[in-house]
């Protein structure tokens, strides 16, 4: 069975949450106190692991609400849930009227004492009520004309007529006329005499709708218990628990026999569950080092292997150890200059949240292979690092089969590829925490949204396999104009595989180097030549994030090479001058522009002579204004010479990374 969507009302601080639709994966995606944990927890409810408990109205019920509001009846959760082909193939095997189910209700109140079950979709017996009523009433009237010689048939007919015309419930009616029919066929033998055919027709019509209500209902019952033998369980994890990576056992031992467990006890008992080892044992073999340390190995292979699998940061080694009373988990990194174990006790927030919810999860749900199980998992990851959220994701997308919700406000754990697995929760004071199945609310509510969407639209747009890094953005709206041009004209263009990527100036290149290189993607920069970019070009060499054939200046492009040179440069001048006349028109107005042609650079130029008349200059108008006229009339702002300038440029840069390519994409 799968959850469809569930409604949570009357549970803390919600009211009513409204209808909240489950895909596979569903993230609750909210603020800090609006309510997300609630959701989970009032979820959780219905059908926990640990068993079906009766809430407590003191502590659940909202406290903004009279207590004697609450009674064992109200309403909690209400879920619909959907059947599998084979689920209803099941079924069908003792309950015929499966076929007809494509919606499973369940629902839970307060005090239970178990989930309510119901099939909206199931079509029951009908009863038509004066049909039954105009049979019973011919019925009596023959057993009373058969009466006529033996009067004691005659109140007979008269208590049958009364009670088989009394109809409120269906499933009542059937079970009381069972009765009555059966009581009135052993008057009619008593006194030896038969009905006539057709009364006894209609009596038999009656009996057989009777045997059908009540056969439909006892199929009803077994389909419900089927249900409810075959709901998914629901796993809840909030915090990562409290697990200690020093334990004592006999301390441990101690507080077991003495009913004193601690959370951490229990979560202990969890991890050596998971790792097959029985503490108890361990104690009775103390003297037996060798045994125990076997014992300890076999446990760690086992553990290692799992985690390995599902910690996709780097790969960790875990060993037990055993010590006399005491047992220590360590971890160490394998392929770490320095193979150092650390206890768990000091490993990072992020890492022991991971292995406390795998101990968890793998220790209630027999090593992580209940498939019907539900994860609830409130703000997941929230201690690791951004990546590795990222992987965490991608973790219960592909290595699990079932369904998760989960609460975040992290960006990095929303499923911008599956938006409408999303539901935004808010909180007002009226009405309490409320779900939106599609992204709504306010500023705060939405921020890891956006923050996402902005996230992945930048790398979906400015970064790919293979990625030339350009300082700035009118660097990119230039050569992507320029290359288009160039390509519709058949010359040579950037080859279609290049993503250009903006840094956002030379000083923030080394960061989006390291950023892609981290990711193993083919990088080549494009540089002003300037000195600002030559220093620049020195830290990637130093830092050995790139090598120096991975490195493209602009000026390689011009014959002979100057000293300096932007992409402005691969312009025409006087073509250039025109476009920032034309961009600053208002501003220049009854003013002289003095340019000063010993600056190399002519985008400098134009920079230091908007000073000169307190004029602030900025590359990106005259840019757009390229833009533009690239799109109407590209021969206003491209000379032949220009031309060949960018397709040098092109040539260099694709050669670049066909070395690259050539290499299997390694930087070195």
């Amino acid at each position: 069975m799968n959850l469809k969507s569930f409604r949570i009302t009357n549970f803390r601080s919600i009211q009513d949450s409204g209808e909240i639709d489950a895909s596979r994966i569903t993230a609750l995606l909210g603020r800090n106190e609006s309510g997300k944990s609630n959701l989970l927890r009032g979820l959780h409810s219905l059908n926990p692991l640990d068993g079906f408990k009766a809430l407590n109205p003191i502590k659940d019920f909202p406290r903004d609400r009279r207590l004697e509001d609450c009674k064992d009846d109200t309403l909690v959760v209400s879920s619909n849930w959907t059947l599998s082909d084979d689920d209803r193939a099941e079924l069908a095997e003792f309950f015929p009227s499966a076929k007809e189910i494509e919606t499973v209700l369940v629902k839970r109140t307060y005090k239970g004492p178990a989930p309510t079950i119901a099939f909206p979709d199931l079509q029951g017996p009908k009863l038509d009520v004066s049909d039954i009523k105009n049979k019973v009433k011919k019925v009596s009237a023959g057993v009373r004309a058969k009466g006529s010689d033996q009067n004691t048939l005659i109140p007979e007919a008269d208590s049958f007529e009364e009670k088989a015309s009394v109809i409120q419930h269906q499933s009542t009616w059937a079970a009381e006329f069972a009765t009555l029919a059966k009581h009135i066929r052993t008057q009619l033998a008593g006194a030896d005499v038969e009905l006539t055919q057709t009364q006894e027709t209609l009596l038999t019509e009656l009996e057989e709708l009777s045997d059908s209500i009540l056969n439909h209902n006892t199929s009803l019952k077994n389909a419900k218990d089927w249900v409810q033998s075959n709901l998914p369980k629901f796993f809840y994890l909030d915090d990562y628990p409290e697990l200690d990576g020093h334990q004592d056992i006999a301390a441990y031992l101690s507080r077991k026999e003495q009913v004193q467990q601690s959370h951490a006890d229990a979560n202990f008992e969890k991890l050596c569950k998971v790792a097959g080892l029985n503490p108890a044992n361990l104690q009775n073999i103390l003297n037996d080092a060798e045994q125990r340390n076997q014992l300890a190995n076999r446990a760690s292979a086992v553990v290692t292997k799992e985690v390995k699998r599902l910690w996709k940061d780097r790969e960790l080694k875990i060993r037990f150890n055993l010590d006399g009373n005491h047992f220590d988990t360590f971890i160490s990194d394998p392929t770490a200059t320095y193979d150092v174990e650390v206890n768990l006790n000091d490993r990072s927030r992020g890492f022991q949240w991971f292995f406390a919810f795998y101990v968890s999860f793998a220790a209630d749900t027999d090593g992580g292979k209940i498939q019907n199980a539900i994860l609830l998992l409130d703000e997941p990851g929230l201690y690791l690092h951004a990546k590795s959220q990222g992987d965490l994701l991608r973790h219960f997308e592909d290595d699990f089969t079932n369904q998760i919700l989960y609460s975040t406000h992290s960006p990095f754990m929303v499923p911008t590829h599956q938006l409408d697995s999303v539901r935004t929760v808010n909180i007002a004071d009226k009405v309490g925490t409320t779900v939106t199945n599609s992204p709504t609310g306010d500023a705060r509510t939405l921020f890891p949204l956006q923050a996402a969407l902005g996230y992945d639209l930048a790398q979906s747009l400015f970064v790919g396999p293979s990625n030339l890094v350009v300082e700035g953005v009118t660097d990119f709206w230039i050569l992507s104009s320029v290359s288009a041009h160039l390509s519709d004209a058949g010359r040579i263009a950037l080859s279609n595989d290049l993503t250009l990527t903006p840094a956002g100036g030379a000083q923030k290149i080394s960061y989006m180097v390291a950023l892609l290189t981290s990711e193993s993607l083919n990088v080549v920069v494009l540089f002003d030549k300037e000195k600002a970019s030559e220093e620049t070009k020195r830290e990637l060499l130093q830092a050995k994030l790139i090598k120096e054939s991975s490195v493209v200046f602009v000026s390689e492009a011009v014959a002979p090479e100057p000293s300096e040179a932007d992409i402005e440069d691969l312009l025409d001048p006087q073509g250039y001058e025109l476009l920032v006349r034309e961009a600053y028109a208002k501003e220049l107005k009854g003013k002289k522009l003095v340019l000063n042609t010993s600056i190399p650079r002519i985008a400098k130029r134009f920079d230091v002579a908007f000073k000169d008349l307190g004029i602030e200059f900025h590359k990106t108008r005259p840019s757009r204004l390229f833009l533009t006229k690239m799109a109407n009339d590209s021969a206003s702002v491209l000379t032949d010479d220009s031309l060949d300038r960018f397709e040098s440029l092109f040539k260099i840069i694709n050669a670049r990374f066909d070395k690259l390519n050539a290499n299997g994409g390694s930087a070195f």
